[in-house]
């Protein structure tokens, strides 16, 4: 696939508007309908096609800026790519539409054929054609606690689509991070003269854990031993997914030691993480008299 801006003869500064002309002007020169000769046309205008869905859109195009074309392929799936670009929009979007519209009726004159790039998009050709239009996407925010993503849950909600509310359930994979999005197929805004709804898709956010941190698939969590436990070594409940577990810290621990509890971190493709927890030893601010004598004592033996 060449480069989006070549594809339509513009430079990577062009504005909305000159994106829209140079696009107009190449969909209207590639028409496979204008180019019953040329066999690679209907390639290439489906090239044109894919290169004004990605840069008409400002997010879309932002991304494409920041990774280029072959970054923005192994992102974007062809139905990515074209999530929430209606066809209609292709001509209706140009100042001078009624002129561009008559090009259309003349360009798309009589039936269909099966082999169409455009099948179905536009209904009837001939005047008086309804377009269809799917209905756009929604995305919206959805607040999860630290356990919720790591173990997976299931959430009731309700929402409003056409003057209407609705139910329904959203399942989250156990596993989930912050960021990711989760599609229900036909919940968003309702389509325009027959077409397809739009999709419903929650983004994730994470609630901050009082005492877990997340580091992919591995929870982290800190544990304060006094010195004497440290040197001496000691047993401490520690907090898990599944409830409290004594984990054993071996004497002459040092500060910052990391003790792994091996498969009770999160659910990942490769199986579970750890549980790392991390041990912070402490020291007292202050010591007494007798506490200082029998430091002196230890200390002359070497410790």
């Amino acid at each position: 696939m060449a480069d989006y801006y070549n594809l339509l003869g513009i430079k990577k500064q062009a504005t909305e508007e000159e994106i829209k002309k140079a696009f107009r002007k190449k969909a209207l020169k590639f028409h496979p309908d204008r180019n019953k000769e040329n066999p690679k046309a209907e390639e290439k205008f489906k090239q044109i096609n894919e290169a004004y869905a990605v840069l008409s859109d400002k997010t879309k195009r932002h991304e494409y800026d920041q990774v280029g074309a072959q970054g923005f392929r192994k992102q974007y799936s062809q139905e990515d790519i074209f999530r929430g670009f209606d066809p209609g929009d292709i001509f209706s979007g140009f100042a001078n539409g009624p002129e561009i519209m008559h090009d259309i009726n003349s360009v798309f004159g009589g039936s269909p054929g099966p082999q169409s790039p455009f099948d179905g998009f536009f209904g009837n050709r001939g005047g008086g054609r309804r377009i269809k239009q799917r209905g756009s996407d929604i995305v919206d925010p959805l607040l999860i606690t630290f356990e919720e993503a790591a173990l997976g849950t299931e959430k009731n909600f309700t929402i409003q689509r056409d003057g209407k509310t609705e139910s329904t359930t959203v399942k989250i994979p156990a596993g989930i991070s912050a960021g990711k999005k989760l599609r229900l197929a036909g919940k968003g805004q309702p389509g325009v003269n027959g077409g397809k709804p739009g999709d419903l898709y929650f983004k994730i956010q994470v609630g901050k854990h009082p005492v877990f941190k997340r580091d992919e698939n591995d929870i982290l969590i800190d544990c304060d031993i006094s010195l004497t436990d440290a040197l001496l070594g000691t047993s401490v409940e520690v907090k898990t997914l599944t409830g409290l577990k004594q984990v054993k810290v071996p004497p002459a621990t040092q500060s910052h030691s990391k003790l792994r509890l091996k498969g009770l971190g999160i659910k990942g493709k490769g199986g579970k993480g750890d549980q790392i927890v991390r041990v912070i030893v402490t020291y007292p601010k202050t010591i007494t008299d007798a506490q200082k004598d029998l430091l002196k004592q230890l200390q002359s033996t070497g410790l």
